[in-house]
Formats: C-alpha cells, structure tokens, sequence
C-alpha cells in the first residue's frame, strides 16, 4: 500500500481547536464532547467511560488482536490551593510542570458560580517595588499568585465572586502558527497528538483503507496525573502505541522533525517486536525517523500496563521544545507521525498468537540470540 496523503490544512484547524478548549485533567468534558462529535464525523460510533474517556472502533477484518492509537485529551494546569488575605489566590499545579513557566501566563478561573480572567504573578512583581528582589526570589509554586481581573483586595471579597479551594485554572495556550511550519503554544502535549491521529483517521476514510483487524482510536483525559489508559483498553486489544511528544533538548536525539521512536521511558523499554515494526514501516516507506530514551516521562501506555492490560506498547513521539512549557513543535513531525499511523494500522498482522490472550508456543516471537562463543544467532518477529 501506498503512503497516505495527510490532509495538513485539515490537521492544523483540528489543533487550532483543540487548544481552544481549556482541558486540564479533571476539566476535560468540553474537549471531549469536541472529539465525539469530529469523530462521529468521520463516521466513527463513539463509547464514553463514566468519566469521558473515549473509545472508537473502525471495523478491520478481524475483532479479536486489535490494534489501539491512544492520545490524551488533558493538559497542565492548576487548581487553587488558598485563598489569601489579599484577595489573590495560592495555587497548587495539575500535573508536573515548573513555576517558572507559570509566571506572567494569563489563565481562566472557573468556579462553580462562573468564570473569571487572571494573570500568575511572582509574589514581587514589581521592579519599581522589590528591586534586585525579582531577580533573586525562588522559582517554586509557593513563590507565586494568582491575581484576579476583577474587584477583590481581600479574601472576603474574592470568596464573594464564588472563587474557593480546589476551583480549576486552565493556562492561555498562547498559539502561534508560523508561516515556515513551526508552531508555538503551551498544552501541544498531547493536543498535537489528537490532531495527527485525527488527520490519520481522516485520510484512512478518504482512502477506504482496509486493516487486517479492528483499530481502537483511544482518547484518555488524566494522563497528566499518571491515570491515562488504566480503565479503556478492551480486552481484545494485543497492541497499543502511544502518540505523544518528545523532547528536544541537550543529551536528548529527539527532533521536531520526523518521526521520534522511543525505545524506553522511566518504566522501561517498549516492546520489542511492536517498536522494530514500526521502524522497519518508517524505512519501507520512507518517513523520518529517529530512536530516543526518555528518562524523565511516561505515557498511556505505561498506566496501560501498570492496570494489568496484556499488550505490546510502543510510543511515537513528535519532538517538543520546551516540553511542559511554552513548547515548540514543527509540522512536518505531525504529517510523520500521522503518515506512520496510517502504515501500521493497514500493515499485516505478523504475530498471529497475538488474537488469542493466552496460547502455546506455537507462533511464539524470536528476538535474535548469540551464543558466547563467537557464533551467530538469529531471530525475527513482528506485531
């Protein structure tokens, strides 16, 4: 089969909406109620856990050995942790990001009686005021505040707005789309992600592709937290590869071009056989591609098999600078990632024994092996 044709016009318009919508984990509905619908769209029939995850199937030749391409729907942000004597609010952070990248960000307060508008500020904020001060002051989340566009001084007042503990404070995306490819926005983790499955999905349906089994488009919306794919992983699904980013940065072989393969995170390495697929698919056609390590990061797939799911894992990656912060993307990773989506969704399915939960050993996989004294080994596999 041929590469498919990725619609860019149309992924770039499913990102722009997509960091619209404020989606801090534990803040997803909206986000969600957006996917359900492109998806129905596309002609998909779309489950809903109890909490939103979704679940999408596109019928292959075959139920049992699915496939999976799981995103997630929830960003960074923050909730608030104390209302102040001076009105302004403590926050504690949804997620694992720097206190460093929340100063000066503008940012929603929703409450349960409305929303209001507001900017995170260093507790010296003025240089005028503090002096050497702001230079010098810690960068941690007790050194900030949230300061509320409207007319509060004092903490009676703001609890009057209907402002209180635990309200969410979703971050302003702040997006830029270059004219030479790059775009620039907080929260492209993993929106970025949604975006390239979506336009992959997209450009199946304008081709009619066939799968040898069924695809399982997944969306979770607490990944950030570490929960992602426990709880929407069926159990005819044998293999799952994560779309999220990875980061460029020193000691890193990420890019924001092509396609990123990890090879391992924090919790280990990814499948074997899953991972040589898809770079083998990355080769054959003629896509990008670069292997790295993550040390610091974890995706779906972890929380996947932390749950007690029983499936091959990988994870593609689109390269992000900055990661968790004001992060930098470049397209041509996201056509990458949506082309090699495509590629191994409609490749054969090599590891028959994969359809059945618990088999034999026939059709068991082969990794290659050398015995120490000096002669070759071989062994092959394929998911």
């Amino acid at each position: 089969m041929t590469r498919l044709e990725i619609d860019t016009d149309y992924l770039a318009a499913q990102l722009k909406a997509l960091l619209a919508i404020d989606s801090p984990t534990g803040f997803t509905d909206t986000v969600v109620r957006h996917v359900s619908r492109e998806l129905e769209r596309l002609g998909m029939s779309v489950e809903l856990t109890r909490r939103g995850a979704i679940r999408a199937v596109r019928q292959g030749s075959r139920r049992q050995g699915a496939r999976a391409i799981i995103t997630h729907l929830d960003t960074l942000g923050a909730q608030v942790k104390r209302v102040k004597d001076n009105g302004r609010l403590e926050l504690v952070p949804i997620g694992h990001w720097s206190s460093r990248f929340a100063e000066g960000a503008r940012a929603n307060i929703y409450s349960y009686d409305g929303r209001y508008r507001g900017s995170i500020l260093p507790l010296m904020a003025s240089g005028h005021t503090f002096n050497e001060g702001v230079d010098t002051q810690p960068v941690d989340w007790a050194h900030i505040e949230l300061r509320i566009d409207a007319r509060t001084t004092s903490k009676a007042e703001t609890l009057a707005l209907g402002i209180d503990i635990g309200d969410i404070v979703a971050i302003d995306p702040e997006t830029e789309f270059m004219d030479n490819g790059f775009i620039v926005s907080r929260h492209l983790d993993d929106k970025a992600g949604v975006a390239a499955s979506l336009a992959a999905l997209a450009a199946m349906e304008r081709a009619q592709a066939r799968t040898p089994v069924d695809i399982h488009w997944l969306f979770t919306i607490a990944e950030e937290v570490g929960v992602g794919a426990t709880a929407i992983v069926a159990p005819e699904v044998a293999s799952m590869v994560a779309v999220d980013n990875g980061t460029t940065a020193p000691g890193q072989n990420s890019s924001e071009f092509g396609v990123t393969i990890a090879m391992a995170d924090q919790t280990g390495p990814f499948d074997y056989h899953l991972t040589k697929k898809l770079i083998d698919l990355c080769r054959e056609y003629e896509i990008p591609m670069q292997r790295d390590i993550f040390r610091f990061y974890r995706s779906d797939s972890a929380s996947a098999v932390e749950a007690g799911h029983d499936v091959r894992t990988a994870l593609i990656a689109f390269g992000v600078d900055a990661s968790h912060g004001y992060e930098r993307i470049h397209m041509d990773a996201l056509v990458s990632i949506a082309e090699l989506i495509t590629a191994y969704v409609t490749s054969p399915l090599e590891i028959k024994r994969d359809i059945e939960e618990i088999s034999g050993m026939t059709g068991f996989t082969e990794q290659p092996s050398a015995p120490h004294d000096g002669s070759s080994g071989e062994g092959q596999g394929g998911a």
